[in-house]
Order: C-alpha cells, then sequence, then structure tokens
C-alpha cells in the first residue's frame, strides 16, 4: 500500500489470508494509529501516501534478547498471537547494528523455553479471526459447539466478552443464550461461527477475574467457595511447595516433611484431577465432598485395573501338559 501498486478490500484480504470484515477493523486501526490512510475515490483503492513508519524506539540488549527468545521458542506452537510477534521479532533482528545482532546470537543461544504442549489453532484460527472482530465490534455470533459438558453438539448465540489463552488453549468468555448465564468456550471445539447483526453490552465491572473468581483454573462452579486442605508425602511435599498453583494458596511445613496445602477454590471438580495426579502420596482432609469424590474415582480405577488384571491373567493363563500315550510316545 505504501509502495507500488494500491489495493481495495478484496486484494488485501486475499493477500493476508483474512476476511474482509478483518480488514476494514485493521484499516480502522491504521487510522487510530496516526497512520495517513488514503483511498482513490477513482480506483477504489487504498494507499499510505509517501514514507510511513511507526516511530524508532531504543532498545537496550537486554530488552531485545528478550523479545527475541520469547518470539523464537513460542513461535510457532499453534498460538495465533505469537505469528506476528515472530516476524517482528525477525525485523527487529535484523534492524539492530551488527554488534549488538552478534551479542543477541551468541546470547540467545543460551536462553530455550519449554513450555507445557498447546492445543492446535490451525483449523480454527478463521474462527479465532472471526471472534477478535465480533468481540471489538461488539457483535453476536452464533456457534455450533462440540459440549463436553453437555456431551452433544450444541448451537447458542453467543455474546463474545473476551478471548483468554490459559495453559494449553484459547477460550472465549461470553454470554450464551441457550444456558443464559456467562460461560466459557473452548475455541478450537466451535465447529461452526456465523456472524450476527445483533450487538451487545459488557456487564458493568465485568472481568475474567471477577468471573473466574477463585477457579482452580478456568470453570468456577455457582456456589460457596471451598476450603480444601490436602497433605502431601515427603516424597513430592517440596515439589508441591515450589510452585504458585493458586493465589489463595497457604503452605504449612509437618513433621517428617510432609507439607499441607490450603486453598479456597470456586468448586472441586477441576482440582481433584489435579490431586489425584499425585497419586497415594496426597490426602484431601477436607471438605468431606471432596474427599468422597477423589476416594469414588480411586475405587472406579482400582476396578478397571482389577478387572483388566483378571482379563489379562485369563489370556495368559497356560494351557495344562498333555499327557502322552502309553507304550508310543506321542500325544493323544
Amino acid at each position: 500500500m505504501q509502495f507500488g501498486r494500491g489495493h481495495n478490500a478484496h486484494s488485501l484480504a486475499q493477500e493476508c489470508g483474512v476476511s474482509r470484515r478483518t480488514i476494514f477493523r485493521d484499516l480502522d486501526l491504521l487510522r487510530f494509529s496516526g497512520v495517513p490512510l488514503a483511498f482513490d475515490e477513482e480506483q477504489q483503492e487504498y494507499r499510505i501516501p509517501g514514507m510511513n513508519f511507526l516511530p524508532p524506539t531504543d532498545f537496550t540488549p537486554e530488552e531485545v534478547l528478550s523479545l527475541l527468545a520469547l518470539c523464537y521458542d513460542l513461535g510457532g506452537r499453534g498460538v495465533p498471537l505469537y505469528k506476528p510477534a515472530r516476524t517482528a521479532a525477525l525485523k527487529l533482528e535484523s534492524a539492530l547494528p551488527e554488534r549488538l545482532r552478534e551479542y543477541v546470537r551468541e546470547v540467545g543461544t543460551a536462553v530455550h523455553l519449554r513450555l507445557e504442549p498447546t492445543a492446535p489453532l490451525d483449523k480454527a484460527a478463521p474462527i479465532y479471526q472471526q471472534l477478535i472482530d465480533a468481540i471489538s465490534r461488539r457483535r453476536c455470533v452464533r456457534i455450533k459447539y462440540d459440549s463436553f459438558s453437555e456431551r452433544e453438539k450444541i448451537i447458542t448465540k453467543l455474546s463474545p466478552y473476551r478471548l483468554l489463552f490459559s495453559r494449553r488453549s484459547w477460550y472465549v468468555v461470553g454470554r450464551s443464550s441457550m444456558h443464559r448465564e456467562t460461560r466459557t468456550f473452548h475455541v478450537g471445539r466451535i465447529l461452526r461461527l456465523q456472524p450476527l447483526d445483533d450487538t451487545f453490552r459488557f456487564p458493568r465491572g465485568f472481568s475474567i477475574a471477577r468471573y473466574l473468581r477463585n477457579a482452580w483454573h478456568m470453570i468456577p462452579e455457582p456456589g460457596p467457595d471451598s476450603e480444601v486442605i490436602v497433605r502431601f508425602d515427603k516424597l513430592v511435599a517440596k515439589n508441591v511447595a515450589e510452585v504458585a498453583w493458586h493465589k489463595t494458596q497457604k503452605l504449612k511445613r509437618l513433621p517428617g516433611g510432609r507439607l499441607e496445602f490450603r486453598v479456597t477454590v470456586s468448586g472441586i471438580q477441576e482440582i481433584s484431577w489435579w490431586i489425584m495426579g499425585y497419586g497415594d502420596q496426597a490426602e484431601v482432609i477436607a471438605p468431606p465432598a471432596l474427599r468422597d469424590l477423589v476416594a469414588r474415582r480411586c475405587r472406579g480405577m482400582l476396578g478397571r485395573y482389577d478387572a483388566a488384571g483378571a482379563s489379562d491373567s485369563a489370556i495368559a493363563r497356560p494351557s495344562p501338559p498333555r499327557k502322552r500315550a502309553s507304550g508310543r510316545g506321542r500325544d493323544k
């Protein structure tokens, strides 16, 4: 747009691999940022007249190293926001003075990041972009969703409030017409999305933190919060104590190297899976409902392995030796 021929919205959408709606949003953002954007009525094309760049910024070597390490290690992991960040990092590196570029390359080989596996969004990238557009324009969408909790595919009208990346995946938080409340939807399980002309208003005082309350991870459950007490044996106590698992956690050292872990959570389902990950090295002390839930799941797990063990034993049981015929030395 700045050099060579201009572009219309259709050609820009094709060049960038996005929708026309996204292009119009980005053009508005350019204008808002102070970039002089001209539209040729006769040619029906957009142009940026003259030379126009974002103002230069002075970076310290440590700032450059941090940006490049983050973008190089995180880029290409299926998280949409990191793809343009990686491209920006390449541009930043190429513009560095030679001595600084050599320093960053040398030190950068010593810095590596390993994150948890993430859910790839290659197939859901168009839906992600549509959600970004809907949120920026405060437009409702209709989604077809493969629901884990309902165990079926559902269709609901959604007022998308916020997109949230947490641990491994992208989620959209918004009011669902089907559930008549604010819910969390995994972007990768949205099968189809239809933009609507209906608009929505953000609830007064809405924030992701307020919506999640004290959820262990993503799903706050209705009802009052629960104080959870778990005792960990010495083998895993140090590992548990080293991590800030939750904003409300409190730790108490016990005799023999054991650890008492206290936390206040909005629901017990999510934290139950975390506790079970420590096997027989963790014991739920309170609340009784969580202790019962973990006990039921442990009994179910034991029953599954007992049944599998019995089946495997029957399969592996050797056949009794065959008797030999007297005087002839051969089997019957």
